[in-house]
């Protein structure tokens, strides 16, 4: 069989709605493209999608989970790719906002993190 398909969305689940929203416009120009709200208030979701369309992060929030989310080690993350060339300047705009988590030099790329501390990989235009 020949399954054609592509990924529609990632889902996290955060703890301030507003707080995670303002910080993936700010550090990823992610934008607010639709929302689900249950009529009881249980929970929101809000889609995020990158200005080129090729992506869309769903966050959850849930009123009945009022304690902060175990991530584990943190070793599952996002990755984003930049379309601009000016890697060193993403970089200091990251590190101006204080949300780079770990840096590895030599393979060329960071991870920044978000306010529940998922991790996101920042990766270089590719050549």
């Amino acid at each position: 069989m020949n399954i054609n398909c592509h990924f529609d969305h990632f889902n996290i689940n955060v703890s301030d709605l507003n707080k995670s929203t303002e910080f993936y416009k700010k550090a990823l120009n992610l934008h607010k493209t639709g929302e689900i709200l249950h009529p009881d208030g249980d929970f929101c979701i809000y889609y995020l999608e990158a200005p080129n369309g090729s992506f869309k992060l769903e966050l959850t929030w849930l009123r009945d989970h009022p304690q902060s989310y175990e991530l584990g080690e943190n070793e599952s993350h996002l990755a984003v790719r930049l379309d601009e060339d000016d890697f060193e300047s993403v970089h200091e705009y990251h590190k101006k906002l204080g949300c780079i988590c770990f840096e590895n030099p030599e393979m060329g790329i960071y991870f920044i993190h978000d306010p529940d501390d998922y991790w996101i990989e920042i990766l270089p235009k590719k050549q």
